[in-house]
């Protein structure tokens, strides 16, 4: 039985699909029972808990053969106080079931206890859980090329990519695809002590690269908006962001600015196979399935 969080968000989904997709035994844990009818439809097992209670963990990670794990970026309040009781909570459990293999999500960058904003809050989670089970797989994916669907309305309607990045700078960036196949595929591994699996898109890409993405499946032209720093935090305030997750949230992009949200060399690298055209035409697909659900 191979147990996975975060089931109905965007990695934990896709490596829940991966691993029925391989014909493997999936339970899912879930906060709210309103939402397993999807999971179960599928064939999957589903369990009830909350991811920082230790105990309904543990129950959820009963019998099982492998988990994968990770740690929600919070909505609100402080970011790394709430990084490190999520990732104690995690340890524990994984403890209390005797589970055998972990793979934890974390991000490329994770290596780094400061500078990195957000991403930190992984190299938290990676401390709680080194020794917690015998096989430990720390799948440390660039950013997910997913993550533009909170700015592709902006495309679709404008022709403008709203970016954070700097518009040329190439970064590793992956589709949520790519890191539920590595994911499902480390899960299933034979594989014993503590590895770093750092995993990129079939090609390193910049925000210029995206919208020209955008432009190719939209059929017309999309050009990047570069928000400079400055004006950054005033955009997230209009958004609803709190201020301590905006904050962490902005560490984040002055640390891929500077270099220092980058892969260590003496990890194992991976590249996935999702061309960034096909992960952005499924970002334009479900806005237009949502918009036509909306509209009916």
């Amino acid at each position: 039985m191979y147990v996975v969080l975060g089931a109905n968000g965007r990695a934990g989904s896709e490596t829940a699909h991966a691993l029925i997709e391989l014909g493997k035994p999936v339970r899912v844990v879930l906060r709210r029972p309103e939402r397993a009818e999807k999971w179960t439809t599928l064939g999957a097992e589903v369990a009830i808990g909350s991811i920082d209670d230790a105990s309904s963990l543990a129950a959820a990670l009963g019998g099982a053969t492998a988990a994968f794990l990770l740690s929600p970026a919070p909505a609100s309040g402080d970011p790394y106080r709430r990084a490190d009781e999520i990732g104690r909570a995690l340890a524990e459990a994984v403890r209390q079931a005797s589970l055998p293999k972990v793979v934890a999500l974390s991000s490329i960058g994770a290596q780094h206890e400061t500078g990195t904003g957000i991403v930190a809050t992984l190299n938290l989670l990676e401390k709680h859980l080194d020794g917690a089970a015998p096989s430990t797989t720390y799948l440390r994916p660039g950013y997910f090329v997913e993550t533009w669907g909170e700015v592709a309305s902006a495309a679709i309607t404008d022709g403008v990519l709203p970016s954070f990045l700097e518009p040329a700078q190439k970064i590793p960036m992956v589709s949520t695809i790519d890191v539920g196949r590595a994911a499902a595929r480390l899960l299933i591994d034979d594989f014993s002590g503590k590895r770093i699996v750092e995993l990129r898109g079939a090609q390193d890409w910049s925000a210029n690269d995206v919208a020209a993405a955008f432009s190719r499946v939209l059929g017309r032209p999309v050009e990047t908006a570069f928000v400079r720093p400055e004006a950054r935090a005033a955009i997230l305030a209009q958004e609803g962001v709190p201020g301590q997750v905006a904050d962490a949230l902005l560490g984040m992009y002055e640390g891929i600015a500077s270099g220092r949200v980058a892969h260590e060399e003496c990890h194992e690298k991976r590249r996935g196979s999702v061309a960034l055209s096909d992960a952005v035409q499924r970002i334009v697909r479900r806005l237009e399935e949502d918009a036509g659900g909306l509209a009916a």
